[in-house]
């Protein structure tokens, strides 16, 4: 990533976190938003947990939003609501794809999940100096670190510790700016 992430928080920070059990991507909208400079939105600043219904609302037109955010809403949503962010390439989270996470122009959504089924978003911010993703969960609304070798590695249980969940399934790479 580039500098520019020096902005984004730092390891511990806390952002605020989902509002129910299904809100995790909306709430990795709402902050990729805010991060990128197209802010809030609508007339939410300031309230988060209406960010979040909002967007997934807006997100979710033809998919139940009591199963989540699918990967195409996320990339539709950003595309409508967040055009700061750029466009973005939905990419199944293979070894190439996420190597190409620290090159990245701005903030990534990443799905992760059970072995079996995609379960829920985060957000990588950006690369610390030594090497590790500085990764939002929404769950807690914490800045995590996490070290990418653990994914390479196929570590499950280190992982799950740090996103919630122990599987990457896809991630929304951001391809540069509008």
């Amino acid at each position: 990533m580039d500098d520019e992430t020096s902005r984004y928080p730092a390891v511990g920070t806390l952002l605020g976190g989902q509002v129910d059990g299904v809100t995790c991507g909306p709430s990795v909208l709402v902050v990729t938003a805010a991060l990128t400079g197209s802010g809030w939105p609508g007339a939410v600043a300031g309230r988060f947990a209406t960010a979040q219904r909002t967007a997934h609302r807006q997100a979710n037109r033809l998919w139940p939003r009591a199963l989540g955010t699918t990967p195409w809403g996320m990339r539709a949503w950003l595309r409508r609501h967040a055009p700061a962010a750029g466009p973005f390439r939905i990419r199944p989270a293979t070894r190439d794809a996420l190597a190409a996470v620290p090159a990245a122009v701005g903030p990534v959504p990443l799905l992760v999940g059970s072995r079996w089924l995609p379960r829920h978003w985060v957000l990588v911010l950006g690369i610390d100096d030594d090497g590790r993703w500085r990764v939002y969960e929404p769950g807690s609304g914490r800045v995590r670190a996490l070290d990418p070798g653990l994914l390479r590695r196929g570590d499950p249980t280190a992982v799950a510790a740090v996103l919630g969940w122990p599987r990457p399934w896809c991630l929304l790479l951001p391809t540069g700016r509008a």
